[in-house]
Parts: C-alpha cells; sequence; structure tokens
C-alpha cells in the first residue's frame, strides 16, 4: 500500500483517547428512548453491549494496535484485507453517515438551550431546532481547525463537565427521589402499558424481557444499537499516542465500561422519575431533570444542567468531526479523491474536507424546516445513519476475520482471545448482528409511526441515495 504524508506527530493519553472515544459514543440523548422501554431496557442495553459494543471494541483494538503505525483507520484495515476500493467504500460509509448523524445530536443540543432560556417549547419548534444546528456545527468546525491538542482537550473536558457530570447527577437525583419515597414509574405501570408489562396472577408487573410476539421491538433493536457505535472512530489517532500496542487497547476497553454504566445507571433513573408515556425523545431528559430538581427545591439549577447538556453535545460533535474526515483525508492523499479535498491547514487539520462537510450538514439540518413534527426529521436522519453505519461494521468485521488467515504472521500487540477460534465467534457475532438489525429496517414495527422503515425508507433512498451511490460506484 502508498504511504501517504503524515503530519508531525503528537502525543496523546490513553485517558485522552478513551474519553474523545466514549465521548463519540455517549450522548445523554439516547437516555429517554431508552427510558421509554422500562424494564426491558435491560435487554436492549445487554444485546447492544454484549452483540455490538464489545466486539466492536475488541476487534478495534486488535487491528488498530497491528496498524498503529499506519493513519487510516477503518480504511486501512479493510483495504489489507479486501484492497483499495473496498476501504475507500468503508471510510466513505464511515464519513457519511456521520455527516447524517449530526442533526441529530446537535437537536438534543438545542433541546438543551431551549430549556437554559426558559423556552421549553423552543425544543419542538423546527425553524428553532434546524438553524441552531447550523450555527453549532459551525462553531465547532471551527474549534476543530485549532488542531488535534485543541480537539483533545475540548473534547475531553466537554465530555466530563457535559456528560459524566451531568449523568452522575441525574443518577444521583433518582436515588434521592427514590429515598424520600416518592412514586418509582416503573412499577406503577398498568395494563394499558401493552409490552413493558405481564400478567400473572391477575397482578401486573413489569417486563424484564421484551414480547417478541412481533417484529416490533427487534426493529427497535436498530436504534439501541445506534447509540452504542462509534468505538472504531478514533483508530485514526492509534499513531498518536507513545505506545500505541499497548496504550490503544486499554484506551478501547476503558471506554466500553464507562458507556456501558452510564448508559445503564442514566436510563434507569428517568424511567423511575417519569411514565413511559410522558417521556419526549428530544427533551425527557431535561424534563426529567426539572421535576427532580423541583423535588428538592433547586428547580432553578435545571437551567445549568441544560447548559452542560449542550456542553456535551459539542464535545460530541467535536469528537466526530475529527475522526471520519481525518480517515476521508488518507483517501484523498491516495489519490481515490481529488486533490482539493487532500489540502490540510497549518494543524494538519483536513480544510476542504471539514468545509464540503459542513455544507452538507447544513443541507441536511434544513430537513427539520420540512417537517411539522421534530421527531419525524430525528428519526428520518436516524434510520438514514443506521442503515450506512452498520453496513461500514460488516465490511470492519469481515476485514478483521480475512486478516487473521492472510496476514497470520503480522504483528498484534492485542489479540481478540481465542486464536482464529475466537475471532471468528467474536467477529462473526458483530457481523450477524449488523445483518439482522440491517435486515430489521424491512420489517413492520410498533414504535411511534414516524419510527416505521417502511414510512422512512422510500424518502430516505430518494433524498440521499446519490450521497450513497457515489461511494459505493467510486
Amino acid at each position: 500500500m502508498a504511504t501517504a504524508p503524515t503530519g508531525a506527530p503528537k502525543r496523546l493519553s490513553i485517558m485522552s483517547i478513551a474519553l474523545m472515544t466514549a465521548a463519540a459514543v455517549i450522548s445523554l440523548r439516547g437516555l429517554p428512548m431508552m427510558a421509554k422501554e422500562e424494564l426491558t431496557m435491560f435487554f436492549y442495553i445487554g444485546f447492544a453491549t454484549i452483540m455490538f459494543l464489545l466486539p466492536a471494541a475488541l476487534v478495534s483494538a486488535e487491528l488498530g494496535s497491528a496498524f498503529s503505525s499506519q493513519g487510516g483507520g477503518v480504511y486501512t484495515w479493510v483495504e489489507q484485507a479486501f484492497g483499495p476500493r473496498a476501504g475507500f467504500i468503508a471510510i466513505w460509509l464511515q464519513w457519511i453517515q456521520n455527516v447524517v448523524w449530526y442533526p441529530t445530536v446537535m437537536s438534543f443540543a438545542a433541546a438543551g438551550i431551549a430549556y437554559l432560556i426558559a423556552r421549553p417549547d423552543l425544543a419542538n419548534e423546527r425553524y428553532y431546532v434546524g438553524i441552531f444546528c447550523i450555527i453549532f456545527y459551525w462553531l465547532s468546525t471551527w474549534l476543530t481547525f485549532k488542531g488535534t491538542d485543541v480537539i483533545a482537550k475540548v473534547t475531553s473536558s466537554s465530555f466530563l463537565i457535559g456528560i459524566i457530570l451531568p449523568g452522575i447527577v441525574v443518577i444521583v437525583l433518582a436515588l434521592i427521589w427514590i429515598d424520600q419515597g416518592n412514586p418509582v414509574a416503573f412499577e406503577h405501570l398498568t395494563a394499558k402499558d401493552a409490552g413493558l408489562v405481564a400478567l400473572e396472577g391477575g397482578k401486573v408487573h413489569p417486563r424484564f424481557w421484551p414480547e417478541f410476539n412481533s417484529f416490533g421491538n427487534i426493529a427497535f433493536l436498530g436504534g439501541i444499537i445506534l447509540l452504542f457505535a462509534g468505538v472504531e472512530v478514533h483508530a485514526v489517532h492509534a499513531n498518536e499516542m507513545a505506545n500505541p500496542k499497548t496504550e490503544f487497547p486499554l484506551a478501547m476497553l476503558i471506554s466500553a465500561l464507562i458507556i456501558f454504566v452510564l448508559f445503564t445507571l442514566g436510563s434507569l433513573a428517568i424511567a423511575a422519575v417519569m411514565p413511559a408515556n410522558d417521556i419526549d425523545l428530544q427533551s425527557g431528559l431535561m424534563a426529567a431533570t426539572h421535576i427532580m430538581l423541583s423535588k428538592v427545591g433547586l428547580a432553578d439549577w435545571n437551567r445549568l444542567l441544560c447548559a452542560l447538556l449542550a456542553i456535551g453535545a459539542l464535545g460530541g460533535v467535536m469528537s466526530w468531526i475529527s475522526g471520519p474526515s481525518k480517515g476521508l483525508l488518507w483517501t484523498a492523499r491516495l489519490g481515490h479523491l481529488p486533490p482539493t479535498l487532500a489540502k490540510t491547514n497549518e494543524q494538519g487539520i483536513p480544510s476542504n474536507i471539514l468545509l464540503l462537510q459542513g455544507i452538507l450538514v447544513t443541507i441536511l439540518s434544513c430537513i427539520y424546516f420540512v417537517f411539522d413534527n421534530v421527531s419525524v426529521a430525528f428519526f428520518l436522519i436516524s434510520v438514514m445513519t443506521i442503515s450506512l453505519y452498520l453496513i461500514m461494521y460488516m465490511m470492519m468485521y469481515a476485514a478483521a476475520i480475512r486478516l487473521r488467515f492472510t496476514k497470520p504472521d503480522m504483528e498484534r500487540p492485542y489479540k481478540v482471545p481465542g486464536g482464529n477460534g475466537g475471532m471468528i465467534c467474536i467477529g462473526w457475532t458483530g457481523l450477524s448482528r449488523c445483518i439482522v438489525c440491517l435486515h430489521c429496517f424491512v420489517l413492520p414495527t410498533q414504535q411511534p409511526s414516524y419510527w416505521q422503515p417502511e414510512y422512512l425508507r422510500d424518502d430516505c433512498r430518494s433524498r440521499y441515495g446519490g450521497l450513497y451511490r457515489y461511494g459505493i460506484c467510486h
């Protein structure tokens, strides 16, 4: 493979990579989605962790350590296994799904700011959300131009004060809520909450295991899996660590642990305070914290918490801007894209790629202007993101398995346990779950109408199929 030029080396610590990775994966906007499933959330979170998060973290750790001296991330991994064309498709899918994803996480920040200024009604006002997303993204892009050091500092600090701190506050407030003897929402479900309760001896009790008498709950797994995606995104920074062969795998494991704990306890906290039918997917977290803070006489503090949530969203956006765009830069330097996209600034940041990305995100954010219901736009964008990302993951798992046999003597400082059999088992677990979840989007679902794949599929294909086809046909 041709060698692309690299910039001056910078050193990132284990915790920097771990926090950047966790920031890329964790978004507290996903907590209301899981909280609406009440105690069945344990199944969904467990499924996503065991069948998706852990395989992705283990495979990324092996591939990241094996190719730590090279750049390119997912491109390099897939290119080494299946050739340059396949490598380009993989990094293209990672990049374009990332572009499509930005408006969803920024809409969560918009809701946070709406609560901050005491105008929660703006969270579902399409023009406010759309304009906010555009301004918010360009601010993040401007900060990204400052270089990797600034990205690492802003991402790590915003993750700690904008995701970890609010997450801990939500969990502590829920414990106080329960300790004060307030009603626990998931303990007061009724027979009307179909799918969330079971009847035994004429008594209603919460379900831990979802009903699978239809494909609705199976299809819902796709949305949950998206919340756990992204552990591989900062593999492009592995060669910026002092000892990436041992430090990068450790960073992956630390980030996976943070992700699991925060998602599980945070979702349970919201489910304990708010009934499922009262949880709004856009602003459910802010509403839950308002209820809990009001109960302890600190309602005014909710504005501060909402500001912190917006800061956390900023860190998440910046974390993603720096990853896939750098992988795409690698392919531009190798001649897979027009030379103009290989241009970087003095900090080594792919300036033209980020400008192109900003234009596309601006166009996508205008989706909010089209739909009266912000949730419709939110889920439309989410479905597009999931579909593209799952295909990329399938290629990554297949590459990891193939490289075990085509390059058996390649140095792998970290290896997925169990030899080749272990890699086949782990890789196939992740690959098969991606196939199942991708297939779920053609199945009918009992989720809200705007989450029905059959409602969204044709619109996604007609509006954004061109972007996808360009990557495949390149």
